[in-house]
């Protein structure tokens, strides 16, 4: 978005680095078949087809704009970037306009600048004088431009026109009135989210922007809109009036309510988190984000644990004091050994916390130690990092001509890995094909069907769509690690294995192209992983410990049921969600925006999320706590700072601390080698990915069971859901 110190600079001109770009790049045009065009003089060269606006940013000026958006087609319908050709005979929409060969394109002459006040008296015309009660105040692109590029009169005297607001969901708030019509939130809707629900109705005076009939706007993306409306027109409703953007304190950091990790913005004010936007990473996320990223953050100030709690003689947990609480635990670590202890790790937890489990569970002499998340640990199993990333990585989609989509439903599990599939099947014509449930993408596919059947005929060649795998230039196949989960897990993940191994060997890809993928569902999947966790808690199940020690696992893996009478249970966590109710002792730990932590994405790349705000009450720190357990307990870990925890994961997995970047792993014909040598019997039962719909991804941890904004999504879901079934007609 534009500010005012990047139009002071654009309006400056030139900068020196530039002109050397300039003259560097004077020399290989002509081999290049680039053209050259003069901005406000000065020499530019750039290819064909480029429009009037990417030469002047080029050259380091900014156009301004309200309808452009680099990631969304061209509309040309503000006017706001009208610059003058020299020798032309009307200035031209710099956003739409192919250059030509020798054109001077001035960026600040009188004409220029009397057609964009023109055009900015027009936009104010009928927009409402709202700036001091406005949530965008402060980020808008009509205020910054109309200061810097508008005039200080205007000639209208008629009123101001005033169009009734739409409601479009909870999250999303509507003041058309302040709508200028960029139709940037339509092209978000069509071509990124893939939903169609807004539109334009209405001719001159009369259009509108809307849903025609009053509906919510049904998309895990929809909150993005609020980033790209120039105006105040959309903002998000849990943010309305509770905080202007100067007031707060950013803090980048990483989310971790999915296995994608989106880079993300913490905006806080007096110690709470007020909201969450994007942040710019084009391997990743792009700039955008989904919902439940954006909006459970309230999820992280209601049903936390503030204070150690331990259960007294009447079976109650009573609140207690840090020396109580880890007196008993310290007690109790001491009196079992072995296979008496056990461990399980949920999906929140950071790699500094997994690897200060894993040190304390070995002083012990146990190594149970298992993720809620299950995986096959047949065959290769988890021992080749290969056999549980997304090996392509993100961004490797958009490279793809073929994808081969197993037992999941990437719009829902991973909204921004399904984005990317949508932009590579928009603009690059991927071919998708789906084995399993027929679910709502937003792009078409070729359901094979749900059988994993298929899955074997497709290894054998018998399948019609092994023939398009093997004739493919980059073929890509990605399966579910819910798929995984099953009992025959392993028979498929073998099976998938030589279907991507077929692909490879018989396909024409290139030596650094992945074809096998996996894509995870819990941020803390691939660390534990990479950690030596075992995934499942089938040990457990088979062998009931005596004490068991739950970080932050709150998916009900394991009941009560599961476990001897007398089993001792220690939860640590920061929400009072499933995990915590049947535990003896209860640690209060730190969520993801109160600490440093070091998070592993689906596909193997490491990132760390930064202290924003301190924890609520006197929880601590996760992997602090259990070092301070050891201590009492008389096994001291060998770590006091963090930087010599990150030392210790360092040991343990030097791709832990290697920050943005995604080692790459091989040895996919090794592992196809000894997939074989176990049972590939496939069951029958149909490949069903879990979340189908909407609804239940509001809902799939306990920071967003604990959003209030999260159950307002859930509520409109189902309400919009009867309206559909049960029309009414006035």
């Amino acid at each position: 978005m534009l500010r005012l110190p990047a139009v002071h600079r654009a309006l400056a001109g030139v900068t020196r680095s530039s002109k050397a770009c300039v003259r560097g790049t004077a020399a290989t045009a002509a081999a290049s078949n680039q053209i050259e065009v003069f901005v406000d003089g000065q020499p530019v060269f750039v290819d064909p087809g480029t429009t009037v606006l990417q030469a002047c940013e080029k050259v380091g000026i900014q156009i301004p704009r309200f309808c452009y958006h680099d990631r969304l087609s061209i509309a040309g319908n503000c006017r706001m970037c009208l610059v003058e050709i020299e020798k032309a005979p009307k200035p031209v929409a710099a956003c739409a306009m192919p250059v030509m060969k020798g054109w001077n394109i001035l960026t600040n002459s009188e004409r220029s600048r009397k057609a964009r006040e023109g055009v900015m008296e027009f936009l104010l015309a009928n927009h409402p004088l709202d700036c001091p009660i406005c949530d965008q105040g402060g980020e808008c692109d009509l205020q910054d431009q109309s200061m810097m590029f508008g005039s200080d009169r205007s000639r209208f005297m008629e009123g101001k026109r005033a169009v009734e607001d739409k409601n479009i969901g909870p999250l999303v708030k509507t003041i058309m009135t302040r709508c200028i019509q960029c139709t940037r939130c339509i092209r978000f809707a069509n071509e990124i989210a893939g939903v169609d629900d807004l539109g334009t109705t209405g001719r001159g005076n009369d259009m509108q922007v809307g849903t025609y009939i009053e509906k919510m706007f049904m998309s895990e993306l929809s909150g993005n809109v609020i980033d790209i409306c120039p105006v105040g027109a959309l903002t998000s409703k849990p943010y309305a009036f509770t905080a202007r953007p100067w007031e707060t304190r950013k803090i980048e950091s990483i989310d971790v309510l999915d296995a994608v990790g989106s880079n993300i913005v913490v905006s806080t004010r007096t110690g709470e988190v007020m909201r969450i936007l994007p942040r710019l990473h084009e391997d990743i996320n792009e700039e955008w984000i989904s919902d439940k990223t954006r909006f459970a953050y309230d999820g992280l100030k209601r049903q936390r644990l503030c204070q150690p709690m331990v259960k007294n003689e009447e079976g109650l947990l009573v609140y207690s004091s840090w020396e109580d609480a880890l007196t008993c635990v310290a007690g109790v670590l001491q009196s079992f050994q072995g296979k008496d202890v056990a461990a399980v790790a949920g999906g929140l937890v950071d790699a500094e916390a997994l690897v200060a489990l894993k040190d304390l569970m070995n002083r012990v002499n146990s190594d149970t130690l298992c993720t809620e998340e299950v995986f096959p640990t047949a065959g290769a199993g988890t021992d080749l990092r290969s056999n549980y990333l997304l090996n392509n990585k993100i961004v490797g989609v958009e490279e793809a001509d073929i994808l081969l989509l197993i037992g999941t439903n990437p719009r829902f599990e991973a909204p921004l890995f399904n984005a990317r599939i949508r932009k590579s099947w928009l603009h690059n014509d991927l071919k998708v094909a789906v084995v399993g449930s027929a679910v709502n993408l937003t792009y078409t596919y070729d359901h094979l069907g749900d059988s994993p059947q298929i899955l074997q005929n497709i290894a054998s060649g018998k399948h019609e769509f092994a023939k398009v795998l093997n004739q493919a230039k980059k073929p890509m196949v990605v399966i579910g690690s819910a798929a995984l989960q099953r009992s025959d897990g392993a028979a498929i993940h073998a099976v998938v294995s030589t279907i991507a191994h077929n692909a490879r060997t018989k396909s024409r890809v290139g030596a650094d192209w992945k074809v096998m993928n996996i894509l995870h569902r819990v941020a803390s999947q691939v660390a534990a992983l990479d950690l030596g966790f075992k995934p499942g808690v089938d040990a457990i199940r088979k062998n009931p410990p005596k004490a068991l020690y739950l970080l932050g696992a709150d998916e009900g893996c394991i009941t009560r049921q599961d476990l001897p009478k007398d089993c001792f249970i220690i939860y640590q966590g920061h929400h009072g969600d499933i995990g915590a109710p049947m535990a003896d002792v209860i640690l209060p730990g730190a969520a993801y925006t109160e600490k440093y932590a070091t998070y592993v994405n689906t596909e193997g790349r490491a990132q760390q999320t930064k202290v924003a705000v301190t924890p609520p009450g006197i929880a601590r720190e996760d992997w602090r706590i259990i070092r301070a357990v050891s201590e009492l307990a008389g096994m001291t870990l060998p770590y006091d700072t963090l930087d010599q925890i990150r030392n210790r994961l360092e040991e343990v997995s030097p791709n832990l601390v290697r920050y943005d970047d995604v080692e790459a792993a091989n040895y996919f014909s090794q592992a196809n080698e000894l997939s074989k040598l176990m049972n590939q019997q496939l069951l029958a039962d149909p490949l069903v990915p879990p979340q189908l719909t909407i609804k239940d991804f509001y809902m799939t941890d306990p920071i967003s069971r604990a959003s209030q904004t999260m159950a307002k999504c859930v509520k409109a879901v189902v309400e919009g859901a009867k309206a559909v079934e049960e029309p009414s007609f006035c």
